[in-house]
């Protein structure tokens, strides 16, 4: 059974930074695109970023381009969302997705398996 669990999330200011992580189990990691995904109150759940083809690519939202990063430790299992620079409208429960083994995990429909979520909050 695939189980993702996110951590890190929080309060801070606007301008601080962050560390999301995600730990995976019940599926052979290294073979797996992983997204982070988000939702704001009212909103729909956007893509932020993602780590694909074994860790070797990333690819971000506009909106977090230059401020996110993604990395992945493979040996342990996990995903990482460095956060820089938070905006307030960065405010929103954080979560890991796992896209189906073998995909790149570039469309919303390709990630099978969802993490509960992490709350970010950023005051300004």
């Amino acid at each position: 059974q695939v189980q993702l669990v996110e951590s890190g999330g929080g309060l801070v200011q606007a301008g601080a930074s962050l560390r999301l992580s995600c730990a995976a189990s019940g599926l052979t990691f290294i073979n797996y695109a992983m997204g982070w995904f988000r939702q704001a109150p009212g909103k729909e759940r956007e893509f932020v970023g993602r780590s694909y083809w074994r860790g070797s690519m990333t690819g971000y939202a506009d909106s977090v381009k230059g401020r996110f990063t993604i990395s992945r430790d493979n040996a342990k299992n996990t995903v990482y969302l460095q956060m820089n620079s938070l905006k307030p409208e960065d405010t929103a429960v954080y979560y890991c997705a796992a896209a189906s083994e073998g995909r790149s995990g570039a469309e919303f429909n390709e990630y099978n398996y969802w993490g509960q979520g992490t709350q970010v909050t950023v005051s300004s």
